[in-house]
């Protein structure tokens, strides 16, 4: 008897960032092999604001969206080499704050490098911003493209994360 095949109706994007963390969930049709937006957002924080006190909110903000929009799977982009080691670091920290919230409220977590998210929209891993953020309003069906880019980053990780779990790659791992 095989096990039945897990399906992932409302998938969370995030792109994480200190300052803005951006989230995006959608509406994923296995059947059709259709996704629809249905909210996407930022979480921000000031500068002003205490380190620690940053990460809070970012926790008890993405606490709230989970707790409200139920997403049964959260997608998140993950960290690559950046130059300015403290903004990677800020990042790496704010990551490590979401994957921890995701796992506080037993939501499983994929994890996608901006190129493997880059190939999965667009076929091509080195792809310019603006031909992931073209391809993620096209595969959503949206009247314009989502701003600001943290949002449209937080879209394109759970478009990605749908065609990976809508994969029969998927249903053997």
């Amino acid at each position: 008897m095989s096990t039945p095949m897990l399906t992932y109706k409302y998938i969370l994007g995030i792109d994480p960032g200190l300052a803005g963390t951006g989230w995006g969930l959608i509406e994923n049709d296995r059947a059709k092999g259709k996704q629809t937006m249905v909210d996407y957002g930022v979480i921000s924080t000031s500068p002003k604001t205490d380190f620690i006190d940053r990460l809070n909110i970012i926790s008890k903000e993405l606490t709230k969206i989970i707790k409200n929009k139920k997403p049964d799977v959260v997608a998140v982009e993950k960290l690559f080499f950046n130059k300015n080691v403290k903004s990677a670091l800020e990042v790496g920290h704010a990551r490590g704050v979401i994957l921890l919230t995701a796992s506080q409220n037993k939501i499983p977590v994929r994890e996608f490098t901006p190129s493997e998210i880059k190939q999965s929209l667009t076929g091509h891993g080195a792809a310019d911003k603006q031909q992931v953020m073209t391809m993620t309003k096209c595969m959503l069906s949206m009247q314009s493209e989502p701003k600001p880019d943290h949002a449209a980053d937080a879209l394109a990780t759970a478009c990605t994360a749908a065609s990976f779990l809508n994969s029969k790659l998927h249903e053997v791992s």
